[in-house]
């Protein structure tokens, strides 16, 4: 008899698609188990995102249109599960009572159960990866004890929590056992790691073990905190030619005013500071940042500092988030004042200007040569990444299809013949 087919679909960020990964990794052995597919299957499990208003109606509507396609007969069982499912259960359980199940993100037995499958402690650590065979997220812990007054995902997710090293470390081992060569280092708070189990910051340390395990070529860092940030790391990062000249360190905004209510507790004139020590002590670093615009308060005069704060430092990537007015957040009990349109406004503004940065940086490319990993083939094409760039989010390598054939997820040295907003273009070496 042929098995079940689960379709697991991911929305969010990529701590949800770890937690994805995680469940089929428990579900391989009983079903026939697939990711964001539109091929036909019996139940559908739904991962979904809490964190903004445009995530909450993106996983409704997902939800929405999973109950109708059982309504038609063509699923027999649809899930929910993740953190818009932990944030509203009760809500959500009245409002759409054809959902056979709302699980919250702590609750993956209770997952395995309603599918009549048992939670196996053997496999923690072991997953199905839905990525490119040679890239996988690693994710060191859960949850945050930071109070971003804009932020909700302490609410949803809980407090801190560190993985040990040694389970990080075998679980590093299992991925470069299946041909992992890069690893995107993830979390809710980076810097933060090990403060709750070993009384200290623990990320450089942790780094040096991941980099002993063989096979393991490139280390990408993610969401690294600016307050408290462990100088130690940018040492680790300039001495160790495994872990990338990339750092990922959101500092949602640039105005004393408004970082103090945002609870950022870091002023601009530390951030400066940070900035500086980053990019002097890891000559080359790539920095990528994410802002927000539209916080309750920020006035015309704020948004123009941000302007000037990003036309100064010149960020190799950045990303914006219009601000949203999450309930049981501190913000929540400010007046969200800033008009839809006026947010809209600044975001593009400041894209448009993020966006003639980015084509300055790459001509600077143009003539230079690029250790460079290959993802796929497309087309004409095959693309790759530099060390500067992190998957889906930044530029990519397009690299004419010729006699030569490349193999995906190795490394080539590339030199880059042309550039322009996002995209590097060039031929190997």
């Amino acid at each position: 008899m042929p098995k079940q087919k689960v379709n697991i679909i991911t929305l969010g960020c990529s701590k949800n698609l770890v937690d994805s990964e995680v469940l089929m990794g428990q579900l391989a052995d009983h079903y026939d188990v697939i990711h964001d597919s539109d091929e036909k299957s019996d139940v559908v499990v739904i991962n979904t995102c809490g964190f903004i208003n445009d995530a909450k109606e993106e996983s409704v509507d997902t939800i929405l249109r999973a109950v109708e396609a059982k309504k038609m007969g063509d699923i027999k069982k649809v899930i929910v599960c993740g953190c818009l499912s932990e944030r509203y259960k009760n809500d959500l359980q009245e409002e759409i009572s054809e959902v056979d199940g709302f699980y919250g993100v702590h609750e993956l037995p209770n997952v395995l159960k309603a599918l009549k499958v048992d939670y196996k402690k053997e496999l923690v650590g072991e997953r199905s990866l839905t990525t490119p065979g040679h890239f996988a997220y690693l994710k060191i812990s859960e949850g945050c004890n930071r109070t971003c007054s804009f932020c909700a995902i302490p609410l949803i997710r809980g407090r801190h929590k560190s993985k040990t090293k040694e389970d990080i470390v075998k679980e590093v081992e299992s991925l470069a056992a299946k041909g992992v060569k890069e690893l995107l280092i993830i979390a809710q708070e980076l810097t933060y790691y090990g403060v709750d189990i070993y009384n200290s910051r623990e990320l450089p340390d942790l780094l040096r073990r991941i980099s002993e395990v063989d096979g393991i070529e490139w280390i990408r860092l993610h969401y690294a905190y600016p307050s408290g940030f462990p100088k130690e790391l940018l040492h680790v990062m300039a001495e160790n030619p495994k872990i990338c000249n990339y750092l990922d360190i959101p500092l949602q905004h640039i105005s004393d005013k408004l970082l103090k209510s945002m609870k950022r507790h870091i002023t601009a004139a530390d951030t400066l500071k940070l900035i500086h020590k980053i990019k002097t002590t890891v000559p080359g670093v790539a920095l990528r940042t994410t802002l927000i615009v539209g916080y309750p308060g920020e006035t015309e005069e704020d948004f123009n500092r941000l302007m000037d704060f990003v036309q100064e430092t010149r960020f190799d990537r950045l990303g914006v988030f219009q601000y949203s007015h999450e309930e049981h957040t501190g913000a929540y009990l400010l007046k969200d004042d800033v008009p839809p349109e006026v947010k809209q406004d600044r975001s593009d503004r400041i894209m448009m200007l993020q966006q003639e940065i980015s084509n300055e940086l790459n001509k600077e490319k143009e003539g230079k040569t690029f250790k460079t990993i290959i993802d796929r083939k497309e087309g004409e094409h095959y693309i790759g990444r530099t060390e500067f760039d992190s998957p889906e989010v930044d530029n990519e390598v397009l690299i004419p299809v010729s006699d030569k054939t490349l193999q995906i997820g190795e490394f080539y040295n590339v030199i880059i013949t042309k550039a322009d907003f996002f995209d590097l273009y060039g031929e190997v070496v």
